[in-house]
């Protein structure tokens, strides 16, 4: 008996194309497509929030989302979807800081061992 493995499933590619009949030059899925447009969203509230206003074209927002999305999509893959890549990211950003400055352990001095006569086996 042969087993078929899900070797098509990971092959296939939900891609967008383009409108019927005019193909776009290049061929993105359709995830990407989703993620482009909350980072430039996203982008441009940073933009807003340091400027206090919007462009009606934000050319520097979608060039920096066109670089953070392929970013994102180099680590895509079936088995790892584009939100635990960002997850990863941000969670890696932030827990892996070295301190500033350098911190001593605390010692540990016994000063003083008592020992009970029930375990050394001395009950007089």
């Amino acid at each position: 008996m042969r087993l078929r493995t899900d070797d098509d499933i990971y092959r296939a590619r939900l891609v967008y194309l383009g409108p019927p009949g005019y193909t776009l030059p290049i061929q993105l899925p359709y995830a990407q497509y989703g993620v482009f447009v909350l980072v430039v969203l996203l982008f441009v509230l940073i933009r807003f929030m340091v400027t206090g206003h919007v462009d009606f074209f934000p050319a520097y927002e979608i060039a920096l989302a066109i670089v953070a999305t392929s970013l994102i999509f180099r680590y895509v893959d079936p088995d790892r979807p584009a939100r635990m890549v960002v997850r990863t990211a941000l969670t890696d950003w932030r827990h892996t800081r070295e301190p500033s400055s350098e911190q001593r352990d605390a010692r540990l001095i016994a000063t003083r061992i008592r020992i009970r006569p029930e375990l050394t086996g001395d009950l007089a």
